[in-house]
């Protein structure tokens, strides 16, 4: 009896094992995938990265502010501030659009400092 409920755990704590090692492979593949769309290496990690963070692609982002040029800082906060506005809870407006609007503010602000970080990296010394 005991020899079966020992062989039973054994069997039980493998297929467990290989469930768990099958999932992280499969995760591994999906970030590198993604990575891979954002345009992959560097670049293409930390744009995977940030969307992983705010929940929200780059490209959605854009969508739900109406905005193209992710470098035109005023033009981000006048459709945000438009947006968030037009969707406050006392002027009859969805919280859930409004949240919306908030988190692609976020991921294009990220956006907007990477951006801007690389800019001063490209520039030469002052000498």
């Amino acid at each position: 009896m005991a020899k079966n409920l020992i062989q039973v755990i054994i069997a039980g704590g493998r297929v467990v094992g290989q469930a768990f090692t099958r999932a992280l492979k499969q995760e591994y593949e999906a970030s590198q995938r993604a990575a891979q769309r954002a345009g992959g290496g560097n670049q293409g990690r930390k744009s995977a990265a940030n969307d992983t963070f705010t929940g929200m692609s780059l490209q959605e982002a854009k969508e739900i502010l109406n905005v193209s040029d992710i470098t035109d800082a005023e033009a981000i906060q006048k459709s945000y501030d438009h947006l968030f506005g037009v969707n406050e809870k006392s002027k009859g407006g969805s919280f859930y659009l409004q949240s919306k609007v908030v988190r692609a503010k976020e991921r294009l602000d990220i956006e907007l400092q990477s951006h801007s970080k690389q800019k001063r990296t490209d520039q030469p010394p002052d000498t």
